[in-house]
């Protein structure tokens, strides 16, 4: 430094002590300043006081030599310490050069820095608050200062302007967001732990509103929360629970609507691997719950991009049971959400309902809406807006039915999709099902294949759910027109001719919230039948292992009598007769021993109704493709003659081994419950001849099997004609069977013979092909 230049006011001996390498030295001269400086400020003299402190940041702190700079920073320090209440009037001047030596390469100096910052700001306290932002800048980077010095040193300091600012009520809060919103971004541990801790200051101010500017520093929050420190991330938990209480306290208040994306981003896991990701999770969708229940219908527009968070958390394990639970709630909250009036085909948006924050969040906003839509998949969710009610009148909303369907049905046709969010995903469809079916009945073709698809699925408690969904699909009121959705597949439409005295399921047998089945039910009806039997045509093991427990559930949805009714019919044009034959086999099991098919069994045990003998001649056309089948067919509805005439024909049918193992079934089943009445009547003799006979002709077809032992012992029970003549009639008139409606049995034994004729042309045909050697063509 030039010795010779002069610093006046400052005195020579000043200068030299301030360049001096002693720090001692430069205390002197710093006390020198002080003394100095005083009586300017008696003199009320600001000029020379500015021109001191001017001299001492340009000529010293801001000077090359590094012991100049360690002089002009106590300078200025003394500088401040002499003016007191005062030093308010020449902050900017003092605190630039200061904290222009924060980014000295030398820690000593970075420190003394520190050291000079705190006097400056001990002096003024409140007055520093206009400059808060250029000094919070400055002690963040020393926050994260390798020295331990230099971070001690700032440690105080920034204890002191915490101080401060708690004490003061002219914080100035719009100025200062921006910045936390940079700096809450860093990744270095330090930096956060300094930004947290700030965050929790502002938070404690009751004069200091910062829920307002939540949005903008949330997303930053949750990247906090992922630090690998444990202290860091209790901190930032703390701070996310005071939000949380304060969003609990004052919902009206709250911007849901520019949060409700980053929430939705960060329920989100991409690396399941690390614990911290399970915590940011678990509170996300804790948060997201408390949304749900406090913004209510509102939410509603946005509930696509909530279920694209929300159902893959559904099948987590216990693992992670708090975030499966939190989820879960999450979900049942949306569902509850749904009305009927979300059915309406005209709903209107009031102004002021909901709104778009457009300058929320400019540093992470693209990557949040990027990152948003492609976990969306082209759902159509854009930003999501919540708004709490103010008043008691509930907003009209519109619901994104389109988007939520795409939701569920994209995690459907996931392979990687858990069973409990299938689960969730068919629940969900259901509801929107009974709560808005006119509007789902627009999706209805589209989602028809992937429903009969999940038929095919491993848990039978995800099968008894698709059915739940068909089910209603196919008797909901809202499919019986021909609207858009419905089907437009000319076979589908086939009329079925359904009995009148088919009755509507009801109300309690499908669930809480259902709505009522007709008896024609809709379009959907046949088409679902048509084809589930494809389905059972094309994945015979799905038939095999499953058709009898689906049948089953759906005889308990739907009408029992709609849906034998329906399948004979379309099985009586079924082409391939091998399958037609199975399929039979497997009714027939289904109408003898299922208790679900109780009544039907019971309107078809009497034919003394119009309706009844209509099911009878329907169920023979179709059952015709199985003989054994039409035989037990016969001997449920009691037409015993005609059973004995098919059996008088068996003689021209091909016997295989597996016709015999039906009859030795039949036989099994003549033993059971089902078939008391039967063997009850073998003690009227006189009146039941045809069943005897039929009974003994089973018996002749059989190989003197275990079955045939069984036959021919029940036989050998049947009392002697001579004997029950004896005895006096004494019948009651009640159990006398009703005289049975017309039936064109002559014409039944024709179709019969039609069918089975088909039947041994196919199996001649094959057996053909089998036999028949390969051909190879010699060049």
């Amino acid at each position: 430094m030039n010795t010779e230049k002069d610093f006046s006011p400052l005195t020579p001996n000043i200068v030299r002590a301030l360049n001096d390498k002693l720090y001692e030295k430069r205390k002197v001269a710093a006390l020198e300043i002080e003394k100095l400086v005083r009586e300017f400020v008696l003199q009320n003299n600001s000029t020379q006081i500015r021109h001191v402190i001017q001299i001492l940041a340009a000529e010293f702190a801001l000077s090359q030599h590094p012991h100049s700079r360690k002089g002009g920073l106590i300078g200025l320090a003394a500088c401040s310490i002499a003016l007191g209440k005062d030093s308010g009037l020449y902050l900017k001047e003092l605190i630039e050069p200061v904290l222009t030596c924060f980014n000295d390469s030398d820690s000593r100096l970075r420190y003394y820095a520190c050291e000079a910052l705190y006097n400056i700001v001990k002096v003024a306290r409140g007055a520093v608050l206009p400059h808060f932002n250029v000094l919070f800048d400055g002690l963040s980077k020393l926050a994260a200062d390798p020295d331990p010095n230099v971070k001690s040193g700032s440690e105080l300091l920034d204890r002191l302007l915490k101080d401060i600012v708690t004490e003061s009520n002219k914080f100035d809060l719009v100025a200062f967001v921006p910045l936390l919103r940079e700096r809450i971004y860093s990744n270095n541990q330090y930096a956060r732990q300094f930004i947290i801790s700030w965050i929790l200051v502002l938070e404690s101010v009751p004069d200091i509103n910062l829920l307002d500017y939540l949005p903008e520093i949330l997303d930053g929050l949750f990247q906090i929360l992922g630090d690998s420190s444990k202290e860091i991330r209790r901190t930032c938990e703390v701070v996310l629970g005071e939000f949380l209480k304060e969003i609990k306290k004052t919902p009206s208040s709250v911007k849901f609507a520019d949060m409700a994306n980053i929430l939705v981003i960060h329920c989100q896991v991409s690396d399941e691997s690390k614990l911290t990701n399970d915590l940011i999770q678990l509170t996300a969708m804790t948060w997201m719950r408390e949304f749900i229940q406090l913004a209510g219908r509102v939410v509603l527009p946005y509930s696509s991009g909530i279920l694209t968070a929300v159902l893959p958390c559904l099948s987590y394990d216990d693992r992670k049971k708090s975030t499966k639970e939190a989820a879960s709630a999450c979900n049942q909250s949306l569902m509850k959400l749904v009305t009927p009036e979300d059915d309406d085909e005209e709903e209107v948006v009031q102004p002021g309902d909901s709104q778009l924050q457009e300058d929320s969040l400019p540093k992470v906003q693209d990557s949040l809406d990027n990152s948003l839509n492609a976990s969306q998949d082209s759902v159509g969710f854009s930003t999501i807006s919540f708004f709490a009610s103010t008043n008691n009148d509930r907003p009209q909303v519109t619901m994104d039915l389109d988007g939520i369907v795409q939701v569920l049905d994209r995690h459907l046709h996931e392979s990687s999709t858990g069973m409990m969010t299938r689960i969730a995903v068919l629940k969900w469809l259901y509801h929107l099902y009974i709560k808005t079916p006119r509007k789902m009945f627009r999706h209805t073709d589209s989602l028809f294949p992937m429903l009969l698809k999940t038929l095919s699925d491993e848990s039978d408690e995800v099968i008894l759910k698709d059915l739940e969904v068909l089910a209603e699909i196919a008797s909901s009121p809202a499919g019986q027109t021909d609207a858009p959705g419905s089907c437009d597949n000319a076979e589908s439409k086939a009329e079925l001719q359904v009995p009148a005295s088919a009755k509507p399921v009801q109300p309690g047998s499908k669930g809480t919230d259902c709505s009522p089945s007709t008896p024609s039910m809709n379009s959907y009806f046949y088409k679902f039948m048509i084809n589930l039997l494809n389905r059972f045509s094309m994945e015979r093991k799905l038939l095999e292992i499953r058709g009898a427990f689906i049948i089953r559930q759906l005889c308990l949805l739907l009408n029992a009598e709609n849906i034998f009714h329906s399948m004979a019919d379309i099985l009586l044009k079924e082409e391939d007769l091998k399958f037609a034959s199975t399929m039979v086999q497997t009714l027939n099991t289904i109408l003898l021993t299922s208790a679900e098919l109780f009544q039907l069994r019971n309107q078809l045990k009497d034919l003394h109704t119009q309706e009844s003998c209509t099911l009878f001649c329907c169920l023979y056309r179709s059952w015709c493709h199985n003989p054994v089948a039409t035989v037990s067919l016969c001997f449920l509805t009691q037409n015993y003659k005609h059973a004995y005439d098919l059996i008088q024909k068996f003689g021209d049918l091909e016997v295989t081994v597996d016709f015999l193992m039906e009859v030795d079934k039949l036989v099994q089943l003549i033993e059971s419950p089902i078939f008391t009445y039967l063997r009850l009547q073998l003690l009227d003799v006189e009146n039941n001849p045809y069943l005897i006979k039929a009974l003994y002709g089973l018996l002749m077809l059989l190989p003197q099997s275990h079955a045939f032992q069984l036959l021919s012992h029940r036989l050998r029970c049947v009392p002697n004609p001579e004997l029950m003549r004896a005895a006096p009639q004494t019948r009651p008139s009640g159990s006398v069977r009703p005289a049975p409606c017309h039936v064109d049995y002559g014409e039944l034994l024709e179709h019969f013979d039609r069918v089975q004729s088909k039947h041994l042309e196919v199996r001649h045909q094959r057996a053909v092909r089998a036999e028949q050697p390969d051909r190879k063509l010699v060049l």
